[in-house]
């Protein structure tokens, strides 16, 4: 297994951001399963990792298929009440650091629950919305 997937492994679902900065190329790209835009950009990618990471409870990687560049992470985990299960679609860049992250989700009950979660934490997290103009 790659090395950055290993590393994903185990900081993603910390919740820290500066822990999962450093797997991110620096114009990485990342499409929440939440709503239709692209964020772009180590620094936002990494902000709205780190809070998903805990929003996120019981969270766990099921399986792991890919090689090379191209990788499948599936997980499963709750959100508040709901269970939810998804997959991490990664794309590794030459350098091996994450350069396009896409995440899909079910069932939409749970998606909903991680929409109200994410957008209730960040928008009192002053650190956060300064990555707010990046959606616009």
């Amino acid at each position: 297994m790659h090395p950055t997937i290993e590393k994903m492994q185990s900081v993603v679902a910390s919740g820290d951001h500066t822990a999962i900065a450093p797997i991110l190329a620096a114009d990485v790209t990342f499409l929440p399963p939440t709503y239709w835009k692209t964020w772009t950009g180590r620094d936002a990618v990494a902000a709205v990792l780190g809070h998903v990471g805990q929003v996120f409870s019981d969270f766990r990687y099921r399986r792991v298929m890919g090689a090379g560049n191209d990788w499948a992470l599936e997980f499963q985990c709750k959100i508040g009440e709901f269970d939810a299960v998804g997959v991490d679609l990664i794309t590794l860049g030459d350098d091996g650091l994450i350069a396009h992250f896409e995440v899909v989700m079910r069932p939409h009950k749970s998606i909903g629950a991680l929409r109200d979660a994410m957008n209730a934490r960040v928008m009192q997290d002053p650190a956060f919305l300064k990555f707010k103009d990046a959606l616009s």
